[in-house]
């Protein structure tokens, strides 16, 4: 199975259309206000409903205390899934019952929809990569550290460790990717999926045409070179 690509950081109609032509599975939308890459609800939904209906469309938030804000978010953007940052592994079940993930638990006054969940999880000394099998999200995203950034730090990550972590979870593989290192990212990893935002951008934001094509190219390449291009998803883990 090809890799797929998640583009992240999206704040333009033509780098969404570009993305979505070159092969892009998903778009990712940021919610988070001091994210240089941050966009209204409004702006998103009108670059989202002019996107091709089978591209997975992702609204990215962070630090979250109000289940009924950030779903209020998603229903004006018309994202079709979320991705969560700073949220600990222990919320992550009631926030997935919230989102309707999970069925069953919806509280009252929230819409009965589903919204895939991706839980982005810091790769550092602390993390438990056994304990990413009792993670009830629909994938995680491994991104590097930082003490302001939710992502887009371009920072590289361990990619040992995230190869480990495949053996127990869906993995979307983030973290200082670039056209120049993803190919050898995915071969060491083996990934469900690769997220980048500032490995193709000229600036926050902004991403540069031919940076996200060098990098879909390296993704084909490596991928040819595999043969799958991907790893087997745990079993524990429906679709």
């Amino acid at each position: 199975m090809p890799t797929r690509v998640k583009i992240c950081g999206i704040t333009r109609a033509e780098d969404a259309e570009l993305s979505i032509e070159l092969g892009a599975s998903a778009l990712g939308f940021n919610f988070y206000p001091p994210s240089p890459r941050h966009i209204t609800p409004a702006a998103a939904w009108e670059i989202i409903r002019k996107a091709a209906p089978l591209v997975m469309t992702v609204g990215i938030f962070a630090d979250v205390s109000d289940i009924e804000s950030v779903l209020s978010v998603a229903g004006q953007a018309g994202v079709s899934g979320i991705q969560l940052h700073g949220v600990g592994p222990g919320l992550v079940p009631a926030l997935m019952s919230a989102f309707g993930a999970t069925g069953g638990g919806r509280p009252q006054g929230t819409p009965l929809r589903h919204y895939p969940v991706i839980l982005a999880v810091s790769v550092d000394a602390a993390l438990d990569l056994a304990g990413l099998r009792n993670i009830e999200a629909n994938a995680v995203l491994l991104d590097a550290p930082h003490p302001r950034l939710k992502g887009g730090t371009g920072r590289t990550i361990d990619w040992a460790k995230a190869r480990e972590a495949t053996r127990y979870i869906r993995v979307i593989l983030a973290g200082g990717l670039t056209p120049e290192n993803v190919g050898e990212a995915i071969r060491q990893v083996r990934p469900f999926a690769v997220d980048v935002a500032s490995g193709v951008e000229s600036a926050p934001g902004v991403k540069d045409p031919s940076k996200l094509r060098a990098f879909f190219a390296a993704v084909r390449e490596v991928d040819k070179k595999l043969g799958t291009g991907g790893r087997e998803v745990p079993n524990r883990i429906s679709t």
